[in-house]
């Protein structure tokens, strides 16, 4: 078989990814990891299946992260990006402002000169949007205090690279290098922002951006609602992929980041009705895209180069990351962030960036960097690339552990491992913390595990007992006692968490009963199908309350819409076990339906035969305000 050919191509990407991702995440290394070996191991320098089509392939593959940011957008209502805006706007701007400036001064004084200093400090202090967020989404790590900062600083970021653009072309040798390849125009569309003056850029990109919110809500929104009165899946799946790739290419035609434009979109459709839907279509295609990207960046390591300067890349690589590295140090503690989201948010973001290859390529074309010192650059970023999985492991299962969020000293029972609390919740935001409420009102003592140190030091102010770390850890449950244990409360934020740690619990400690959050209906399903007996819908319980506190407004007696609420829950629960089986959608529903007309009637007939007579002393208020209006 041709190995240039396209089904070759296609079967060895695959191949690669079915082997390695599956190893990586068996040795905790996560997903990303596994890519990039899988991309090494296919490059140049191993079985030598991918050449040069790899270059063309990143470019492919690059818009994986687009797709990626086009769904953060979905995930981020207006409103809670208004309230980042510090974030963003200070945090983000001072970390590139900060590391431009200082990895350009270190270059100037190893040699370079100030415009190629400056157009490598710009380039570097960039990080990669999608390592970081994929890894932090698997970790389950976004609604932590370093998630939010990451996203912040990574925002900007890509914001930043629109300026940094414009500046390499004021960089410009303006004596040609003599291996930069000449700038001709082949025919090839011009950006429009390269076009027009200075004083109108800005206006350009003001348009744009306006442009691109009135296309959400004027055009895409109303072309969503007439597809899917289609009734075709297929159909709103290419719609939802025509939204991201129309506007990634009305920004690349205007010369913006195509990701932030789909991103300012994804935002924009946040608050519509087709909000999950086109989440569901596009996610597989991200994820495969960003697959491709991560292999791609595996095998365009030059590892020839490398072995022909192996410590001055190397050592870049390391003065690189470790620059950034007390950079973002400095500024999370300016930020007043804790020990342990401090160090997940400066190991995380120490490495380069995917743009960083845009701005070497165009670095070259302007004549600021020559061949050599584009490849160097090239190898820097993508070796760091490759290694910030490693520092997630690092970080995770060696420097938080020793010098992270601990016991205080002064707390002897902490150093004493084999807790004998009966009850152990995993997960202790909003609704763990009230189950650990009220059974510390009862005395009934509880061990709290949660991924979020700053949530941990709060806990640990309340006098409860709480051990920082990912609670689907074997040995993270271990230490807080589940093998004495009696009962694990589940209330975990992330829904694929919550499997993980079923799963882990069924394993090794299946004497625990296990009472599970559920974050909608849904969940509930999938929870049911693992086997989980004791479910709890967090909006289940105060919706029926708000719906008994409705009648009770009506006129009807406190007894009888306690009774209605009773039996809707028991037959409600009941049903929820028969629909969690079906997984055929029309059948769903159709069953859905008739479960709805059954519950109606049998609560309208329950008005009708019930004997209201019998209620009268379970509600003292509706007696008097009969006798005060007569």
């Amino acid at each position: 078989m041709d190995q240039h050919s396209f089904l070759f191509q296609a079967t060895i990407y695959l191949a690669a990814s079915v082997i390695m991702v599956p190893i990586a995440k068996k040795l905790s290394l996560g997903s990303v990891l596994g890519y990039l070996l899988a991309g090494i191991i296919i490059g140049p320098f191993v079985l030598g299946f991918i050449g040069e089509e790899g270059e063309d392939l990143m470019h492919f593959a690059e818009f994986g992260v687009v797709m990626m940011l086009f769904i953060i957008g979905l995930e981020l209502e207006p409103e809670l990006l208004w309230r980042m805006r510090k974030s963003i706007l200070g945090l983000g701007a001072l970390q590139v402002c900060a590391t431009t400036l200082v990895i350009g001064s270190i270059l100037l004084l190893l040699g370079l000169s100030w415009n190629m200093a400056l157009a490598l400090g710009m380039l570097l202090s960039l990080s990669s949007t999608a390592i970081v967020l994929q890894t932090f989404n698997e970790k389950g790590l976004m609604g932590t205090v370093a998630g939010q900062s990451s996203f912040a600083v990574l925002l900007f970021q890509d914001i930043a690279v629109i300026p940094m653009l414009a500046l390499f072309q004021l960089l410009s040798n303006t004596e040609i290098i003599a291996d930069a390849p000449v700038k001709e125009n082949h025919g090839e569309s011009v950006a429009i922002l390269d076009q027009l003056p200075g004083w109108a850029q800005p206006l350009a990109v003001l348009a744009s951006v306006v442009a691109v919110i009135g296309l959400g809500r004027f055009i895409v929104i109303p072309m969503l609602r007439l597809m899917a009165k289609t009734r075709l899946r297929e159909m709103f799946t290419a719609s939802s992929l025509l939204v991201v790739v129309s506007i990634a290419a009305l920004m690349v035609w205007i010369g913006l980041s195509p990701a932030l434009g789909t991103f300012l979109a994804g935002v924009v459709l946040a608050n519509s009705e087709f909000k999950h839907e086109l989440e569901s279509d596009i996610e597989p295609f991200k994820g495969l895209l960003l697959g491709l990207f991560f292999i791609a960046v595996g095998a365009s390591i030059d590892f020839a180069l490398i072995m022909q300067q192996p410590w001055l890349i190397l050592g870049l690589v390391f003065l690189m990351m470790t620059v950034k590295g007390i950079l973002l140090w400095v500024l999370g503690k300016v930020f007043r962030m804790g020990f342990d989201q401090n160090a997940i948010f400066s190991f995380s973001l120490s490495q380069a960036g995917e743009f960083g290859f845009v701005l070497v390529a165009l670095g070259i074309s302007e004549s600021i960097f020559d061949r050599e010192t584009a490849g160097i650059a090239n190898s820097v970023i993508a070796i760091s690339m490759a290694l910030t999985p490693l520092v997630f492991l690092i970080n995770e299962k060696w420097i938080l552990p020793i010098v992270g969020t601990k016991e205080k000293p002064e707390q002897k029972a902490a150093d004493n491992m084999e807790e004998d609390n009966p009850v152990i919740i995993a997960g202790f935001g909003h609704f763990g913390s009230t189950v650990g409420r009220m059974l510390r009102a009862h005395h009934i003592q509880a061990t709290v595990l949660d991924i979020d140190s700053d949530q941990v030091n709060w806990v640990r102010r309340m006098g409860l007992k709480v051990f920082y770390g990912d609670a689907s850890r074997y040995d993270l449950l271990e230490a807080a006692g589940a093998h004495k244990a009696k009962i694990l409360v589940i209330a975990i934020g992330n829904a694929e968490k919550r499997l993980e740690l079923i799963e882990t619990v069924k394993k090794h400690f299946p004497h625990l009963r296990m009472f599970v959050r559920s974050t909608n209906r849904y969940d509930a399903y999938d929870l049911m199908n693992a086997g989980m007996p004791h479910i709890y819908r967090e909006s289940l319980d105060t919706s029926i309350r708000l719906a008994v506190d409705v009648m009770r407004s009506l006129g009807y007696r406190a007894y009888h819409a306690g009774r209605a609420a009773r039996k809707f829950r028991l037959y409600d629960e009941q049903k929820m076990k028969e629909l969690a089986a079906i997984h055929d959608e029309q059948e769903y529903v159709i069953t859905a339906r008739q479960y709805i007309e059954e519950i109606e009637t049998i609560l309208r007939d329950d008005l009708k035969d019930y004997d209201l007579t019998h209620d009268e002393g379970w509600d003292e208020a509706s007696l008097i305000r009969e006798a005060n209006a007569q």
